[in-house]
């Protein structure tokens, strides 16, 4: 299983010192990934989200900021959603970002679920999954086709050029984010992979990877091709339990935590990312500054990948 990292995006560690630097280090220990997450704005009365999500970096342009502190590491997102984006931008931004960073970049995609980002955006809720499919045909033929088109309920593509064109081929990596039962068999048809996130049940998440690789089987596809990266929040340190008192995956020490991404690769993730990000001692925009950079630290270096 291959193991990335959350990159400084959320709260008080989220500096340009701090993004340079742990995309810089990750990359020296071995991680294999670095990845961010899309907030557009929170309600005013933010006691109803998480301090994770208060203060958030645009996520590709933080993409963009570490790929030029780095070499080999990949770069994703973990989501961008697509109804806050018009697929013509958000495929220029990531065919830009995949030739800036020579041909790194992962687009992970969701469907969004903040009411007051929708109205913010003028965009609707209804009908996600059926936008969704057409995004992705939009994006397909943006970055594939010499000269694209597209015609769709949704979205139209004139006869057009965009160039210059991604330099992986036919396009970057596109995974699919969702927890109901159609939006996991969406991205085993459409997608390279599935993205969890982070309030998914990993004692149980065994169940999703099932149901992602039941429908790219049925699709055609080959099931165990299909990634499944899993957003790893970590509870470093200290033990925490669920509703029915177990601890819960990836808290306690870091040798449990260890064993626990142990016990993770044989439920069918094939890569999983510790996101400091909802760690409220690193994430909140309330902490010091210089405590949170130091417990990430500690972190990075902590969990970091052990290869043979």
């Amino acid at each position: 299983m291959l193991i990335g990292f959350g990159a400084p995006v959320s709260g008080a560690w989220a500096t340009p010192q701090n993004l340079g630097s742990f995309a810089k280090r990750a990359e020296e220990l071995g991680y294999d990934s670095l990845w961010t997450f899309q907030r557009l704005l929170t309600p005013a009365d933010d006691s109803t989200v998480g301090p994770g999500y208060r203060s958030v970096l645009d996520p590709l342009l933080a993409l963009t900021f570490a790929a030029a502190s780095t070499e080999r590491i990949r770069l994703g997102v973990s989501i961008v959603n697509t109804p806050f984006v018009p697929p013509a931008v958000l495929a220029k931004q990531a065919a830009t970002l995949d030739v800036l960073s020579g041909g790194r970049f992962d687009l992970g995609l969701g469907s969004g679920w903040s009411p007051e980002e929708f109205t913010v955006s003028g965009t609707s809720s209804e009908r996600r999954g059926a936008r969704t499919e057409e995004y992705l045909s939009v994006l397909r033929t943006l970055w594939e086709d010499e000269v694209s088109g597209y015609t769709g309920e949704f979205y139209t593509v004139p006869p057009s050029r965009m160039a210059p064109k991604p330099v992986q081929r036919p396009g970057p990596p596109v995974l699919l984010g969702g927890t109901v039962r159609a939006a996991l068999q969406r991205a085993g048809r459409l997608a390279e992979g599935w993205l969890s996130r982070s309030a998914t049940d990993l004692s149980r998440i065994a169940e999703d990877v099932a149901v992602v690789r039941e429908a790219a089987e049925a699709a055609g596809r080959d099931p165990e091709a299909v990634r499944v990266v899993c957003r790893g929040v970590v509870r470093y340190g200290a033990e925490a339990v669920g509703e029915d008192g177990a601890r819960l995956p990836l808290s306690g020490s870091a040798a449990q935590i260890r064993a626990d991404i142990e016990w993770l690769d044989g439920q069918g993730i094939t890569e999983l990312f510790y996101d400091l990000n909802w760690d409220p001692a690193v994430g909140s925009p309330d902490v010091d500054p210089k405590a949170a950079t130091a417990r990430a630290t500690e972190i990075v270096e902590a969990l970091a990948p052990r290869r043979p």
